[in-house]
């Protein structure tokens, strides 16, 4: 096979501007060359730095693929298969009917006054936009306060009251375009200089790196333990910790996703409050990036920090995160999530919302409504007897079981292929598999100029059509660029879908071809 190497056009964007010629004056002669203000020379360097490998070269190498076959070009496949990153509605996952009964009544409120509309709409759907309309001055087009709408953070703190047995407050609670924003806005308020540093584990979600990067920091990795279905290790967070502090950063605080994107990991409660206990002792602020919460398959239920950190009566510092783009809803596209603030300083969160200097949530205004109205009907759903009730349950069960069958059927493919395995998949979106290379595709890797999991991940999507991430791409242990050859697979296809690459690894596997 034809070993392809990446072109500049594949590596970033290119912005391409065209200069008019200048019209000459007699009165005001032009007699300058003018210069490229923008170049790599002169771009902040910072966002040279920042990686965010789920969006990078090998998707815009699929984008290109795509788009070929859109033109009828021949390719050795039918189509692209995004495995690269969790967004379930472009991979035909069904919005949940409710949700999008109740937007569309937000959006266009006339709807509630046309003859018919209680035919088309459930009662429950109409009631609940009536309410968004007498809670949202100026409908969905308007903005809101800065912190998010008052009666919506209400029914996130009640969900976080339920789901945990404690009591949470609307104004600890920011909402936010996404659990991105919220992560976005923590590390920028806890990195002051090129010293300041966040733990993170790897492999990671490279979110964070970016974040890091892009705020001037320095990204401080722990290991998760593989051998160990992905599990925390305290002396591993001791052993980060003090390199790290050795080296002079100024350690500030400890990323946590859970359950784990990508290792697919759920912490048990027991292994939290290890960590809690760990900050304490070291005076670490949590972020807990609790966005797959929903996704739970395996054995060891989800437990928030939120609940650890109450029940142990700490005063750690936590941030959490949680977002409508995963579980079982997956709307991605509009952006809405939400962060709690707990054990923080009461003048941090008022600097939080107003940031005098830096204007954080006042130069965004506010994140989008629908976001917002979204967050809303995730935290607070029909209630049982409500007309929407059956079947809204009905959808969600059918959607869990859909993933936790296909996390099943993945995770049981790729470890029937000889030279590959993966942990078992306990929650989240991902499968994470080690795939054993052979010296001559190390070698034909090293003469195309890549690492050899992103030559493995190039040769692969030439040559099916997936696309995913090389496992370098999400940071890991010194030498595993020869075993982890992809980072994570989506589990998130349908099952016929799914089958598909299934099926082209194990024959590319006994093809014996050097991936």
């Amino acid at each position: 096979m034809q070993r392809l190497a990446f072109n500049k056009s594949m590596q970033c964007g290119i912005f391409a501007i065209t200069f008019g010629k200048l019209r000459k004056s007699a009165s005001i002669p032009i007699s300058f060359v003018r210069s490229m203000q923008l170049t790599p020379d002169s771009i902040n360097p910072k966002v040279l730095e920042a990686q965010y490998a789920v969006r990078g070269a090998l998707v815009l190498r699929a984008m290109q693929h795509e788009r070929a076959l859109q033109q009828k070009q021949i390719l050795p496949f039918s189509e692209i298969l995004y495995c690269n990153i969790g967004n379930p509605h472009q991979l035909k996952q069904k919005p949940v009917t409710f949700f999008r009964q109740v937007l569309a009544l937000t959006d266009y409120p006339d709807l509630l006054d046309m003859p018919g509309c209680s035919e088309v709409f459930p009662a429950d759907a109409i009631q609940r936009a009536k309410e968004f309309h007498r809670n949202t001055p100026g409908g969905t087009g308007a903005y809101s306060e800065s912190q998010g709408l008052r009666h919506v953070r209400e029914n996130v703190a009640k969900f976080i009251a339920r789901r945990d047995g404690v009591t949470a407050y609307a104004d600890d609670i920011f909402l936010t375009d996404g659990a991105s924003q919220g992560v976005h806005i923590s590390i920028m308020c806890l990195i002051k200089n090129e010293l300041d540093g966040i733990m993170i584990p790897i492999p990671q979600y490279p979110l964070y790196t970016a974040t890091i990067s892009l705020n001037g920091g320095r990204a401080v990795g722990y290991y998760l333990d593989e051998s160990h279905g992905w599990t925390m290790d305290v002396s591993e967070l001791d052993r980060a910790l003090r390199e790290a502090r050795n080296q002079g950063t100024n350690v500030r605080a400890l990323a946590v996703i859970n359950p784990g994107n990508p290792t697919g990991q759920c912490l048990t409660e027991a292994n939290i409050r290890q960590v809690v206990e760990f900050c304490e002792r070291n005076n670490l602020v949590i972020l807990a990036d609790e966005v797959y919460q929903a996704n739970v398959y395996g054995n060891v239920p989800f437990t928030s920090f939120r609940k650890v950190v109450t029940n142990m009566k700490s005063n750690v510092e936590l941030i959490s995160y949680h977002s409508v783009s995963k579980g079982m809803i997956g709307e991605c596209g509009r952006r809405g999530g939400y962060m709690e603030l707990i054990n923080i300083d009461p003048v941090v969160v008022e600097q939080i919302y107003k940031m005098r200097f830096r204007q954080l949530f006042s130069i965004s205004l506010c994140s989008n409504i629908a976001g917002q109205i979204i967050v809303d009907l995730m935290v607070s759903p029909p209630s049982e007897g409500d007309p929407s009730y059956d079947h809204k349950q009905r959808e969600m069960k059918d959607l869990f079981e859909s993933l936790k069958r296909r996390s099943q059927k993945l995770h049981s493919a790729l470890n029937s292929m000889k030279n590959i395995t993966c942990t078992e998949i306990g929650g989240a979106m991902y499968a994470f598999p080690s795939i054993h290379l052979p010296p001559s595709a190390v070698q034909a890797a090293k003469e195309a100029g890549m690492t050899p999991d992103t030559f493995y991940a190039v040769e692969l999507l030439d040559a099916t059509g997936i696309c995913v991430v090389p496992g370098s791409g999400f940071r890991q242990k010194q030498g595993l660029q020869t075993n982890r050859k992809c980072g994570p697979l989506t589990f998130i296809l349908s099952c016929r879908k799914l089958s598909f690459p299934n099926d082209i690894l194990a024959q590319r596997e006994q093809d014996g071809r050097r991936h």
